[in-house]
């Protein structure tokens, strides 16, 4: 019977391992995400500075192309647009994995103490 539970109670702690693992991962990219917003929106800002004069250039490879400053601005408005759209979407995806991983450890701590009661001890907090 306990050998069953710890088989039980060893997969458990390898599922939650890989949540905590994508959890990472996730933040990681959230965290990758929020720091080109902020590049993003610093470039439009001064974007935004500009009058009909002013050059713009875009980087492509080695070499600075002309754009137009209505083209540019468009662009970064678009890429800020997907940016968001993005961290929106970790957002929903870090609670939704928050969550899972709650409800792990509530099957963990229950398989912990029917483990403990398998082997005759009384069972302690997690």
């Amino acid at each position: 019977m306990a050998e069953a539970i710890q088989k039980k109670l060893q997969a458990e702690l390898e599922k939650y391992k890989q949540m905590q693992k994508d959890v990472s991962k996730s933040m990681a990219a959230r965290q990758k995400l929020e720091a080109q917003l902020t590049e993003n929106n610093i470039v439009k800002e001064e974007l935004d500075l500009l009058d009909s004069q002013n050059t713009v250039y875009k980087l492509i490879g080695p070499v600075l192309v002309k754009q137009d400053a209505d083209e540019a601005k468009a662009t970064v408005a678009k890429r800020l647009e997907y940016i968001n759209g993005e961290i929106q979407r970790y957002e929903t995806l870090l609670k939704d994995m928050e969550n899972k991983s709650e409800a792990h450890r509530e099957v963990l701590s229950s398989l912990q103490q029917e483990y403990q009661r398998a082997q005759g001890r009384t069972p302690g907090k997690v």
